[in-house]
């Protein structure tokens, strides 16, 4: 059996959480889940226009969402949360439950500010790693006319051999001699 590295504790006592889960069961299992691991401040919502009244009203650190809401519009959410300009709501975590996580839900799920995405079934570990991974990720907020959320990049290896960077914070790559060769890429990947 799998366990969580002893280093990488958080309390959940003060962390306030907003569940949006329309489905009864699904959403009881997930505030078990977390009130195991210590949390108490626990907002469940029911409806996308309940969850946005409640981040207008309130203070959270954790945003956990049923992608497979009755209603549509989860992902605007999402966005709308990343736009609503009060921190640190924008800035809160966002973790997407799926039951189905196709490319494109994912994709969509990245693009519209969500931190990470999880497949169903989810376990109490599985929960538990996906929340200290968020809680820890380094990447930083990126705000501008088309996207606001966390860095979309996992790593900042800079932009590829013999490119110049876009961004302030790309490290120039100078070119390596065999940058072109199929073996000295291979070897990037080993």
């Amino acid at each position: 059996m799998a366990s969580v590295d002893e280093s990488s504790r958080i309390n959940f006592a003060q962390v306030r959480i907003l569940l949006l889960d329309d489905h009864t069961i699904g959403s009881g299992i997930l505030i078990q889940i977390v009130r195991a691991f210590g949390a108490t401040k626990i907002v469940h919502c029911t409806s996308i226009s309940d969850a946005q009244r409640h981040v207008e009203e309130g203070e959270f650190h954790l945003v956990l969402i049923n992608s497979n809401l009755k209603e549509a519009g989860v992902y605007d959410f999402i966005h709308w949360l990343r736009r609503y300009d009060v921190p640190p709501n924008c800035f809160a975590s966002v973790v997407l439950i799926a039951g189905h996580t196709p490319r494109s839900n994912v994709e969509r799920a990245r693009d519209s500010g969500a931190n990470v995405i999880m497949a169903k079934p989810v376990s109490p570990l599985s929960v538990l790693e996906r929340l200290i991974w968020t809680a820890r990720e380094k990447r930083s907020f990126v705000k501008c006319a088309t996207y606001a959320g966390p860095d979309r990049r996992f790593r900042n290896e800079g932009p590829p051999l013999g490119l110049t960077g876009r961004r302030f914070d790309d490290q120039a790559s100078p070119a390596e001699p065999g940058a072109g060769d199929p073996q000295n890429l291979a070897s990037r990947f080993a």
